[in-house]
């Protein structure tokens, strides 16, 4: 059952406002998955870029140039890591099939004023349906089945999403690794992920490349990512985040592996110049990496799993779907290591791949079928779980003059 055709923007309590002679936007304060983060209804905003970074680096309480070691963000809602430094900004379009979704991530940092539009965060996607449901935008059935895609623009990745109510218009809740409790329920269907930033499954062409002594497989499904094995570094794949993070020789060699790797994936930036050696030091989303290991815990693999400056607390639900389609092609580091899968044959299955992680398994789901000596990704699927933090407004107390004229006109209009 899909959504029904989205209210007219008149009908919500999306506008911008003066209050107290500070400009103010509204927005949602929300989790999705494992994530944190800001969704803003895009026609609110400026079409200027300049001034929409302005405006993001307010909310979220990072520097507006440079660099600020440190900084704790006691300004905006970020909460220093890159998992709570997200900004999805949304809008509502009509396709033949109905109603759509189309949202583009804008990745922030806490210590510097960057911001990465490359890549789009599968958590926080999560929280679009509910956001979108919850803001009057799109009318859900009280009952039954909700489906609706959602379009990324930073990607070009088409996902359908779909959440559940009981016969009371009770969303239908659902417990995942790394988050306490039960929270309404999305499934996530990634719609033909394969090549989305580089064109091809092997964006280097190869399943095994050797970079700094190391063996591991580059590949793009979802999200580009480098998959290495732990055993080549000396670990096991099961080890805490922290602990990895504080083995200095292990996370210099871990980044010299996948900046050399993101060159011969020929990644690009968003405005489709290949990335250069610079552009992959600072990187905060491209390309994922990842160690992975033999499981212990019941799973088909372990991984350890980096965003790429970071570890994970648990694992990117984006990247756990490049990680579960790499376990099934022949030859691929993922392939080598991991354990009671499935094999595709010539017709399209679903194929189970459960993967360990610091916060317990995630599961997921890959359409896919051989084609000779490679496969066919059709669709990668996932279940997160999602929340409403806060809802409303948010004074811009330092706005500047450019910022406020350009919120300011529907303030205007509700004055009068």
């Amino acid at each position: 059952m899909h959504a029904s055709s989205p209210e007219s923007p008149s009908q919500t309590s999306l506008r911008n406002r003066l209050q107290n002679g500070v400009i103010e936007l509204p927005l949602h304060y929300m989790r999705g998955g494992t994530s944190t983060g800001v969704v803003i209804w895009e026609p609110l905003l400026p079409r200027d870029e300049g001034l929409r970074a302005e405006l993001l680096r307010h909310l979220m309480g990072v520097p507006q140039s440079g660099n600020q070691p440190g900084n704790r963000q006691i300004t905006g809602l970020g909460r220093g890591p890159a998992t709570s430094n997200k900004v999805f900004l949304a809008r509502i379009e009509e396709t033949p099939k109905g109603p759509q979704i189309v949202s583009t991530l804008a990745q922030l940092a806490s210590d510097h004023s960057g911001i990465d539009w490359s890549v789009n965060c599968g958590n926080m996607s999560s929280a679009l349906p509910l956001w979108a449901i919850d803001s009057g935008l799109i009318k859900a059935h009280a009952c039954g089945v909700f489906e609706i895609e959602i379009k990324n623009t930073n990607t070009g990745v088409v996902t359908l999403a779909r959440m559940y109510r009981d016969e009371q218009g009770r969303f239908i809740n659902a417990e995942i690794p790394g988050v306490h409790g039960a929270f309404p329920r999305v499934d996530l269907f990634l719609q033909s992920p394969v090549g989305n930033k580089t064109g091809a499954f092997l964006p280097t062409g190869n399943v095994l490349d050797t970079i700094n002594g190391h063996d591991v497989s580059c590949v793009d499904v979802a999200v580009p990512m480098v998959i290495a094995d732990a055993a080549s570094f000396g670990k096991t794949g099961h080890e805490p985040v922290s602990e990895l993070e504080a083995d200095l020789t292990f996370m210099a060699q871990l980044r010299q592996v996948w900046i050399e790797a993101g060159l011969k994936m020929k990644l690009r930036r968003r405005d489709g110049e290949l990335m250069s050696l610079a552009d992959l030091e600072r990187s905060e989303t491209i390309p994922k990496v990842c160690i992975v290991g033999a499981p212990r815990h019941g799973g088909n693999i372990a991984v350890r799993y980096f965003t790429p400056q970071t570890g994970h607390a648990s694992m990117a639900v984006s990247g756990g779907c490049c990680l579960a389609a790499a376990c099934l092609l022949p030859g691929t580091v993922a392939y080598k290591v991991a354990v009671g899968i499935a094999q595709p044959g010539a017709e399209f299955s679903d194929i189970e791949v459960s993967i360990e992680n610091p916060a317990g398994k995630l599961d997921t789901t890959v359409s896919a079928r051989t084609e000779g000596s490679h496969i066919d990704v059709k669709a990668a699927a996932y279940r997160r779980s999602t929340q409403v933090l806060m809802r409303g407004h948010v004074p811009l107390y330092s706005a500047s003059a450019g910022l406020i004229e350009a919120l300011g006109g529907d303030a205007q209009s509700q004055r009068q």
